[in-house]
C-alpha cells in the first residue's frame, strides 16, 4: 500500500539552530520554526502560532546553522517522524519534523543569490 509523509511549512526560526555531532560522528542541526496564521473575527484581529521541531542532517544541518538565526523567514519540506523517551517512568512521546529541502525567503542584497539545499532522502539515524 502507498504511504506518502511529507510536510511543507513556511515559517520563521524561533531560536538560532544548534548544531551537535552524534556519537558516530554525523552532523545534526535542530532548530523550532513558528507558523503564524492571522484572521479577524467580528472586526478583531486574531493570531495563532503553531511552534514546530525541526531537525536537519548532513550538510542541509550545516547549511541551516551557518547561514540561518532567529527570525530568519525559510521554506522548508521533510518529514514527520515520532520518538518516544522515558521520563520519571512515563513514555513521552514528540514528533518533530525531518529537513529534506529548505530554502530561504528573507530579502536579500541583489548581489547575494537565493540558495536552496535539497538534501536527499536517507536513513539518518542517531
Amino acid at each position: 500500500m502507498p504511504a506518502l509523509n511529507r510536510v511543507q511549512l513556511i515559517g520563521r526560526l524561533g531560536k538560532d539552530p544548534e548544531g551537535k555531532f552524534t556519537p558516530t560522528g554525523k552532523k545534526v542541526t535542530h532548530f523550532s520554526l513558528a507558523i503564524s496564521q492571522r484572521w479577524k473575527t467580528g472586526g478583531e484581529m486574531k493570531e495563532y502560532t503553531e511552534w514546530v521541531n525541526i531537525e536537519a542532517w548532513g550538510r542541509l544541518g550545516e547549511v541551516c546553522q551557518e547561514y540561518l538565526k532567529k527570525g530568519s523567514l525559510v521554506y522548508l519540506e521533510g518529514r514527520l517522524k515520532t520518538e518516544k523517551y522515558e521520563d520519571k517512568g512515563e513514555t513521552k512521546y514528540y514528533t518533530k519534523v525531518v529537513a529534506l529541502l529548505l530554502q530561504f525567503l528573507d530579502k536579500k542584497p541583489a548581489e547575494e543569490p537565493m540558495l536552496a539545499i535539497d538534501e536527499e532522502q536517507s536513513d539518518y539515524e542517531a
